[in-house]
């Protein structure tokens, strides 16, 4: 026996998405960096907050990133501004910026990630992707990856203002493959942790096919409004304020007796539409919904596709199921949908260990409870829909 042979050897570590945890493990091993220092309300159970630096480059057209050329020798070739974010500044709609981000990596050989915009950035029918060198894909950084990172950003709709420091996308870590299939899927769903109904009950029999099936709600009694259309304004939406613009002047509320039989989506127009399922996310799985597939036709329908464990869900199961808010836009041609068409698949993903904070929980989750939720920046609506249990909701 070796003089070192009763100590013990940590074995592999767990395949699933990285908890909040271990994100804060990996800043302290300088395996992500930043040029500012960063705060913990980046740290989401499941990912962190990227924020843009200090200056975005305006440019003639989107490149994807190859490995003939760095991605700051092919910005400066493309460039037709630069714009300094540190005070603030003005991106308008169907420009494409990109911006360097103050975070970097140098991830174990083991570990690989994916981004997403935020929350509040789809919302906005804000268009972001992360960019790493040498990757030829956008949103994904492979395994090992070492170097810098880049958001590409085209406003599609709205005007904004945003500064360095905005945080509009997210990045997850992985080690291996997490996906959940569908028969681990169908064994939470008779757990009663995946669908709820109106008033709380969950649903053991929901749609599972290659990810839970999520259809589209356009049929509420009376007056409800079940849909919003972006109208195109000419006044900017600064990003850093909250409930601060009127929602008449960006939004034309659908209601639900307007669009009787159903609704059709003109082509090239930005909606928000809810789910009819309520949606839960154990906390010790996460979830991402696909933003476009065409076996359900041509439209995107979510851009900000991250799920974090707890959504729906709270510590104990106790908020009984969330709507999911689909960001939808039909591509080339109008699209009609009916109440109850099937619009979305969510994937989930095992964790690699419960996250030591859950989506909603002090974290300050802006859409815990939401029903048909507009994004923080402006004043609140009688769309959203009272939470079915009298526990106070997470704070914007």
């Amino acid at each position: 026996m070796g003089l070192f042979s009763d100590m013990v050897r940590p074995g592999p570590r767990k395949v699933g998405v990285l908890p909040s945890q271990e994100i804060r493990e990996l800043i302290r091993n300088g395996k992500i960096r930043s040029r500012a220092e960063i705060s913990d309300d980046q740290i989401q159970p499941a990912s962190i907050d990227l924020r843009l630096g200090d200056v975005a480059h305006r440019v003639r057209a989107s490149f994807l990133p190859s490995r003939k050329i760095l991605i700051g020798p092919r910005t400066r070739d493309l460039q037709l501004e630069e714009i300094d974010l540190s005070q603030g500044a003005l991106l308008r709609p169907q420009n494409v910026y990109i911006v360097p981000l103050l975070e970097n990596l140098a991830l174990p050989s083991d570990m690989s990630g994916k981004a997403n915009p935020k929350s509040t950035t789809g919302r906005l029918d804000i268009f972001t992707r992360l960019m790493t060198e040498s990757s030829e894909t956008f949103e994904v950084v492979p395994e090992g990856y070492s170097g810098d990172l880049y958001v590409e950003i085209v406003p599609r709709t709205f005007p904004i203002i945003v500064r360095a420091g905005t945080k509009l996308n997210q990045l997850r870590f992985f080690r291996g493959n997490p996906e959940a299939d569908d028969m681990h899927l169908r064994k939470l769903a008779r757990k009663g942790k995946l669908i709820f109904d109106e008033n709380g009950v969950d649903s053991p029999d929901p749609n599972i096919r290659e990810g839970l099936r999520l259809s589209v709600d356009l049929g509420r009694a009376g007056g409800d409004i079940v849909a919003y259309k972006a109208r195109r304004s000419e006044s900017p939406i600064d990003l850093a304020k909250v409930g601060a613009y009127d929602v008449a002047e960006y939004w034309e509320p659908l209601e639900s007796r307007a669009i009787e039989g159903g609704l059709v989506l003109e082509a090239g127009d930005f909606y928000l539409l809810g789910s009819k399922e309520r949606v839960g996310v154990p906390p010790d799985h996460a979830a991402e919904m696909e933003s476009y597939d065409p076996s359900i036709g041509e439209f995107t329908v979510h851009y900000a596709g991250f799920f974090d464990p707890g959504f729906g869900y709270g510590t104990s199961g106790e908020v009984k199921g969330t709507k999911a808010v689909l960001e939808v836009r039909a591509h080339e041609v109008p699209i009609f949908l009916e109440d109850r068409q099937e619009v979305g698949r969510l994937r989930y993903l095992k964790m690699a260990d419960r996250p030591d904070r859950l989506y909603g929980q002090g974290i300050g989750s802006s859409y815990q409870r939401q029903g048909l939720a507009l994004s923080k920046q402006f004043k609140k609506t009688s769309s959203l829909e009272p939470a079915i249990h009298l526990q106070p909701s997470a704070t914007s």
